[in-house]
């Protein structure tokens, strides 16, 4: 199924909005700058397919901390 927007139109995967998110000048758009460098990034995963990509990299609590804001902003779009 596919996901829409408030407007009908189609939703990006949470990892596909990740991926786009530049210039917001928070953390947010550090992770995001980290996951277009990363060849293994779940491109078209959701958030929790994120995590567990992280979570195999051992990454640290900054970085899970990062997606759960932009998991926030991720809904509020």
């Amino acid at each position: 199924m596919v996901q829409t927007d408030r407007y009908g139109e189609p939703r990006p995967s949470f990892a596909a909005w990740l991926l786009m998110q530049r210039d917001r000048g928070d953390w947010i758009d550090r992770i995001a700058e980290q996951a277009r460098a990363d060849r293994a990034f779940p491109r078209e995963g959701d958030a929790d397919q994120v995590r567990a990509h992280l979570n195999k990299l051992q990454a640290d609590g900054d970085a899970f901390a990062a997606i759960d804001d932009a998991e926030v902003d991720y809904h509020a779009y």
